[in-house]
C-alpha cells in the first residue's frame, strides 16, 4: 500500500516533465519513421543486404532502444529525490527499502509496456503483421524492461542528478552498439561479437526479434540471460539504494 502511494507520486513526476514524454514515447517513433523513410528512399531491395532493417527486426530494436530511456528518467528521478533529501524525509515514515524500489519500479513498468504497444502499432503501418506472437512478445519484453529499469535505479542510487544524464547516455550508447540494434551483429563474427554477447543488450534484442517472429524455440537462452541480468541488477540496486540511504542520512 505504501509502495502504491509512492508509485502514484512518481508517475506524476515522470509525466509532468514534457521531455520524458518526448524521449520515452515520441523519439522512438520518430526514429522508426526516419528509418522507414530512409529504406523507402533507398529501395526495398536494400533490405536483402540489411535484414536488421526489416520491419519485424527494426520494431524489436526500436522497442529495446526505447527501454534505455527508462534507465535515464528513473535514474534522474531517484537521484533528484536523494539530493533534495526527499527520500531522507520519507525515511521517517514506516516505508522500507523494498517499498521505495517497488514504488519507483511499478509506475515505470506499465510505461515501458506502453512503449512496446505504441512501437508495434506504428510498425504495423509499415508492414508488421498482426498476430498472436505480438501479444506473447509483450509478455516476453517484461524481463528486458525490468533490466533497464534496474540499471536506472542503480545509477540513480549511486550518482548525483548532474552525473546521471551522462552515465545514462553511456548506457544508451552501449545498448545500441553492443546490442547490434542498427547493424547486422547476428551475421558478424569475431571478438566484437563475443564481447557483445557478454553484455545483456544483444540478448535482449535477440529475445525481442525471436518473440515478434514467433521463433519460440530460440527464445529460451536469451530469455534466461536477460532474466538473470534483471534479477541480479535489481538485487544489486536494492542493496546499493539501502546503503546510500544510510550514508545520505549520516
Amino acid at each position: 500500500m505504501k509502495a502504491m502511494v509512492f508509485a502514484k507520486r512518481n508517475i506524476k513526476e515522470i509525466l509532468r516533465d514534457p521531455l520524458s514524454l518526448i524521449f520515452l514515447i515520441a523519439f522512438p517513433i520518430v526514429l522508426l519513421l526516419f528509418f522507414e523513410i530512409l529504406i523507402f528512399s533507398m529501395g526495398k531491395n536494400v533490405l536483402d543486404a540489411t535484414p536488421q532493417f526489416k520491419i519485424d527486426n527494426l520494431a524489436a530494436s526500436i522497442t529495446i532502444f526505447s527501454f534505455s530511456f527508462c534507465t535515464l528518467f528513473i535514474g534522474m528521478l531517484i537521484s533528484k529525490d536523494r539530493t533534495s533529501s526527499f527520500v531522507t524525509r520519507l525515511r521517517t515514515t514506516p516505508m522500507t527499502t523494498k517499498d521505495f524500489i517497488f514504488g519507483y519500479l511499478m509506475p515505470m513498468l506499465p510505461l515501458a509496456m506502453a512503449q512496446v504497444i505504441i512501437c508495434f502499432l506504428v510498425s504495423m503501418i509499415f508492414g508488421l503483421k498482426i498476430s498472436v506472437n505480438l501479444l506473447l512478445a509483450i509478455i516476453v519484453f517484461i524481463p528486458s524492461a525490468v533490466m533497464f529499469l534496474a540499471l536506472g535505479i542503480l545509477i540513480g542510487s549511486v550518482f548525483s542528478d548532474k552525473a546521471v544524464g551522462g552515465i545514462s547516455s553511456l548506457i544508451i550508447n552501449l545498448a545500441v552498439i553492443l546490442g547490434g540494434m542498427f547493424f547486422p551483429l547476428r551475421i558478424m563474427k569475431g571478438a566484437f561479437v563475443t564481447v557483445a554477447y557478454i553484455f545483456p543488450f544483444a540478448h535482449a534484442v535477440d529475445l525481442a526479434v525471436y518473440a515478434i517472429n514467433g521463433q519460440f524455440s530460440k527464445i529460451l537462452i536469451p530469455l534466461l540471460v536477460v532474466s538473470l541480468y534483471a534479477v541480479a541488477l535489481l538485487t544489486l540496486a536494492l542493496l546499493v539504494f539501502r546503503k546510500k540511504l544510510i550514508i545520505d542520512k549520516n
